[in-house]
Parts: structure tokens; C-alpha cells; sequence
């Protein structure tokens, strides 16, 4: 059994909320000792961590990958590489697949291409309703036992209240949590910015804040009918916060997490009419983007993603009102996000909370913790290197990055799985 030792690494250990220097032994692929100075002994292999920070492998809740049917925007490999080298560990799919993920034999088929040519561990969420079209309730049992980690409809929300009451209570019954995306269809559909002079001033068809809130606060009222578990994929605008404190302070059994788009852009970026820039939900105002932001150093955000959503050139290099909504962020999730931490609004155990730590329990995961016996995923950074992104270099078939030519700071330099090194040139 290959025992590796990590030595002279800044560990961030988000369970405890601390950080400080140390080392890691690895041990059958999980994390045999945490120390706070190297041992004595010898060992298979020594990666030296030249005091750079060393952290729990980051679990990316809500990634979109094109298997099947759009696999010319992203691949079950190229999506694993990408990951990979941002120091994801862990892919939590969404089912807005072509077709729908929304049968056993799916899941199945899923699961094992991702055992074929994924490097990173995934782990799929499973359609809420057939065809993701809110009619009819999907079999969440068989889904479950092909391996479903969650039941979602993904960016779209169930329109009819009757049938997500059912698909609550259903879900309820199996205790499988059902993920909710709170955007009311009627007042959001269409819609490519958030409304306000500035979406008046740019011409372009938006929607009201208060869609965020209205979609939300029908599901917690739904899910607190129901006994249910139920996890807000986005909440991004500073009156759907409150009525999320409010489900929570009642008890209920709410997560809800924000992408790294809407923490570190605002509206104003659309500006150019840059597609690329183009989301779902839209960017929000700059005083929304810094209630998110304190939402996600108080914990009442518990996850912070990527919502990796591939677009190729086609679908992005149109009117932005025709442009498809979504951004790539495998790569960038973690230098975007440690914007946050260098302009001292997040700790980096606080960031891994949201990253690593709270994503895996939500979800019933061993990982996200830097502990004796938890799996070695891990991931080796140095927090303070500077670089401008060049979209050419990102591994992901699709290239949609608001980032393109913006100034980052933080390399990963190498990434473990399971105690097996996926990237990186460290031993």
C-alpha cells in the first residue's frame, strides 16, 4: 500500500475553521494522519508543498455535462480534465441533458462512462418530473437506487404546485432531497437582465427581482407542507435571502447555494452586451451581489458552485437577446472565488465550507474534510499567484467564460482523487 507524505502545506480544514501549517500522510486512498510537522519515517513518495495551501478537493454541486446528446459542448472527459485542473474532486451533475436524466437506465449508463473516462468522482442528480417538462412526477425510487444523489428539474422551475406537492411528499417518503430552481416562469421567461434602469437603458427584456423571491418562497412553503428536504440551487437577490433566513430560523430543513457568477459580477458587466456575460438567473444589482456575499460569511448560503453551463460559439456569438444563457466555470471557480478571500470578505476555511465541506453533507458524501480515514481528495494551491485568463488555455470543449482577460489570482498545482494525483506536476 503506497503511503504519501505532503509535507510543508498550509492546511484549511473548513470542519474545525481553521488553517495553519502542517502535513498530510496518504494511505490507501484516504487521509492516513493530519500533522502539524512532517514525521519521522519513510514513505513511497513526498510532494513538497513549498508552504502553498492544501485544502479538501472542491465538490462543484450543479454541473452540466453534454453526455449525452451534446457532447460537442462537453464531454464526460473534458469536463473530468477541467475539473481536475481547478481542483474539483467531485461533479455533481444536473439532469438538463438531451435527452432528460430521467430514467434508471440513464443514470446507469451515466455513471459508468464516468467510471470509463472521468478522472474526478460524479455523482448525478436525477430528473424531478419526465423530461423535465413539470407534468408528471419521475420514478424517483428506481432513479435513487441507480444511483441519484438528488432530484432536480434544474434551471426550470415546476410550474404546477400540485405537482411539486406531490414530488415533495414523494420524495419525503424515500428522504431524497429535491432541489428547487426559485424563479417564477411567468414573470422570468424571456428575460436575459434583471430589471431596472439599466436593463431599460441597454433595451433588453428583463424580469423583475421579486420572480427570485415569488419561486422561492412557494417551494419553502411547499417543502414545509411536506416534511420535505429541498436545496435552492441559486439564491441571488437580497429579498429571496430574506425569506430563506426566515425558512430557516422556522426550522425547516433548507440549503441553498449561489454561483461564483453572482458573488463577483454585477449587472454593469452586461454592459458591453457581452454574451458571455448572459445567465440564467441574470446578474443581479451590486447590492444583491453583496448580500449574497455576506450571506456566504454568515453560512446562511451553504454552497458556493460554478453552475458550469457549457454553450459553444454558435449559441453564444449572437444578439444577446438570442444568445444562449451560461457560463463555463470548472476552472475559474476557485481563482474567482478567491477574490472573495483576498479582499478580505471570506476566510479560506469559510470558502471551503461552501466549496467542500457543506456540499458533501447535504448530500450524504464522505468528502470535504481533511480528517484521519476521510478520502484523499485534495486540493494543492498557491492562493497568491497572479495570472490574466486566456480562454484558449481552459480544458473544457465549450469556452464561455466571463473571465476571459480578466486578472486571477491562484494556481492549482496538483489535485488527488482518492489519494491518486489527477493533475498537477508534483509527485
Amino acid at each position: 500500500m503506497v503511503r504519501t507524505l505532503i509535507r510543508d502545506v498550509r492546511l484549511v480544514d473548513p470542519e474545525a475553521g481553521r488553517e495553519g501549517p502542517g502535513a498530510l500522510v496518504l494511505e490507501g486512498g484516504r487521509i492516513a494522519a493530519v500533522l502539524p510537522a512532517p514525521p519521522e519515517g519513510t514513505f513511497d513518495a513526498t510532494v513538497e508543498g513549498e508552504g502553498h495551501v492544501l485544502a479538501p478537493g472542491i465538490v462543484d454541486w450543479g454541473v452540466k455535462i453534454g453526455e449525452p446528446g451534446e457532447r460537442h459542448r462537453e464531454s464526460l472527459r473534458t469536463a473530468g480534465l477541467a475539473a481536475a485542473a481547478g481542483g474539483v474532486t467531485t461533479l455533481v451533475t444536473r439532469p438538463d441533458t438531451e435527452p432528460a436524466l430521467d430514467r434508471p437506465e440513464a443514470v446507469e449508463w451515466l455513471l459508468r462512462r464516468a467510471a470509463e473516462g472521468c478522472p474526478v468522482r460524479l455523482h448525478p442528480m436525477a430528473a424531478l418530473t419526465k423530461g423535465r417538462e413539470g407534468r408528471e412526477m419521475a420514478e424517483m425510487g428506481f432513479l435513487r437506487d441507480a444511483g441519484a444523489v438528488a432530484f432536480t428539474d434544474a434551471d426550470r422551475l415546476v410550474a404546477d404546485s400540485r405537482v411539486m406537492a406531490r414530488a415533495l411528499a414523494y420524495a419525503r417518503g424515500l428522504g431524497a432531497l429535491v432541489g428547487t430552481h426559485g424563479q417564477d416562469p411567468w414573470l422570468s421567461t424571456g428575460a436575459s437582465a434583471t430589471s431596472g434602469p439599466f436593463a431599460t437603458l441597454l433595451g433588453l427584456p428583463s424580469a423583475p427581482p421579486v420572480a427570485e423571491r415569488i419561486g422561492l418562497e412557494r417551494d419553502l412553503a411547499l417543502a414545509e407542507a411536506a416534511g420535505a428536504a429541498l436545496h435552492a440551487h441559486q439564491v441571488t437577490t437580497a429579498p429571496a435571502l430574506e425569506a430563506l433566513a426566515r425558512a430557516k430560523a422556522r426550522g425547516l430543513d433548507v440549503t441553498a447555494g449561489v454561483s461564483i457568477h453572482h458573488v463577483t459580477l454585477n449587472e454593469l458587466d452586461i454592459g458591453g452586451y457581452r454574451t458571455f456575460f448572459k445567465l440564467v438567473p441574470p446578474l443581479r444589482a451590486e447590492t444583491d451581489r453583496e448580500a449574497a456575499v455576506e450571506a456566504l460569511a454568515s453560512g446562511l448560503l451553504d454552497v458556493l458552485c460554478s453552475w458550469h453551463s457549457p454553450q459553444d460559439e454558435e449559441s453564444k456569438r449572437l444578439p444577446f437577446e438570442a444568445a444562449a444563457p451560461g457560463a463555463v466555470g470548472l476552472e475559474t471557480l476557485l481563482p474567482a472565488a478567491l477574490r472573495l478571500v483576498h479582499a478580505g470578505r471570506l476566510s479560506l476555511p469559510v470558502l471551503f465550507r461552501a466549496l467542500s465541506l457543506n456540499p458533501s453533507r447535504r448530500l450524504g458524501l464522505p468528502t470535504g474534510r481533511l480528517a484521519a480515514g476521510a478520502p484523499a481528495d485534495l486540493v494543492l494551491f498557491d492562493p497568491d499567484r497572479p495570472f490574466v485568463l486566456d480562454r484558449a488555455t481552459l480544458r473544457s470543449k465549450s469556452r464561455n467564460t466571463p473571465f476571459d482577460g480578466a486578472r486571477l489570482q491562484g494556481r492549482v498545482r496538483a489535485t488527488w482523487v482518492g489519494g491518486r494525483q489527477v493533475f498537477g506536476d508534483a509527485p
